[in-house]
């Protein structure tokens, strides 16, 4: 049993730390390694507290029960869902510059373009997407062009699905764009809506990338980033290659820019800065 810090409110040993971290393991992949102890504590906490437990041993037996309910509120607590519009924009340049003309010339004759943002948090991402299509791609009215959000946890997803900021989320973002594509939100002060015509895009959906997935693909364009940093490199293959396995040879795949596919995948190769596209 480990030792305390002085100011923990509850006592939380080895053994629950760890039963967490296999349940965390088992359900999202996630590697919770020892350096982020503190951070699970603190976020667990809460939960503790609302719940009215006295002891981590009542929460790790009430997530462990099978089909329990807290398991989902077990992923939100301890996932981290860091986001801004147009984050890594260089990401969102190529994408307009090279990837979209590249996939309308391919695709002219179904009509037909497909995105997913895997790992979507509170919506930031998939509505930059949505702006650089809806900008990018304005000559082609009659196109299906259809954008799928997800993310593990479900709280993200109904903030996302809502599409509702405050001013300070669109910082670094030009003015011609808020007004665009932003209106002010009915009834709230300071708070801007995603407007009708990205909401049209976008389909937001709770997936568990560990779990099947009920979509047929294929994919011309998946962004999954700052996901996988969270996973071990089996846990990685595992996924890149059933994300490979969505996408025709030439799809795009842009992932986070701490991440790389070295020694994880030989089925993309690199194109840009954290950008791959699907080999042959």
């Amino acid at each position: 049993m480990s030792s305390q810090p002085v100011d923990h409110e509850f006592e939380f040993t080895d053994s629950q730390f760890q039963r967490l971290r296999d349940l965390v393991y088992a359900r999202t992949g996630i590697a919770l390694s020892e350096a982020k102890r503190e951070l699970v504590y603190g976020r667990l906490a809460r939960r503790l507290r609302k719940l009215k437990f006295e002891s981590f041993a009542e929460y790790c037996e009430l997530v462990e029960r099978e089909d329990s309910d807290e398991l989902q509120e077990l992923t939100n607590a301890i996932t981290t869902n860091l986001t801004s519009f147009f984050r890594e924009n260089y990401h969102f340049e190529q994408l307009a510059a090279e990837a979209l003309p590249q996939i309308e010339a391919k695709r002219s004759a179904a009509r037909r373009l497909r995105i997913w943002s895997a790992g979507c948090s509170t919506g930031e991402e998939p509505y930059s997407l949505a702006v650089v299509l809806r900008e990018a791609l304005a000559h082609l009215p009659n196109w299906d062009i259809k954008l799928l959000a997800t993310d593990i946890d479900s709280k993200v997803v109904a903030t996302a699905a809502a599409g509702v900021y405050a001013a300070d989320r669109f910082k670094g973002v030009s003015t011609e764009r808020v007004r665009n594509w932003f209106p002010q939100a009915a009834g709230r002060s300071g708070f801007f809506e995603a407007s009708a015509e990205l909401k049209a895009l976008v389909t937001f959906r709770q997936l568990n990338l560990l779990d099947a997935w009920p979509m047929k693909g294929p994919f011309d364009v998946i962004f999954c980033r700052n996901v996988v940093i969270y996973f071990d490199k089996a846990t990685q293959r595992k996924l890149f290659d059933r994300m490979a396995d969505m996408q025709e040879p030439g799809g795009w795949l842009f992932i986070g820019h701490s991440e790389n596919l070295h020694n994880v995948t030989n089925r993309y190769k690199l194109v840009g800065r954290t950008v791959y596209r699907r080999l042959e």
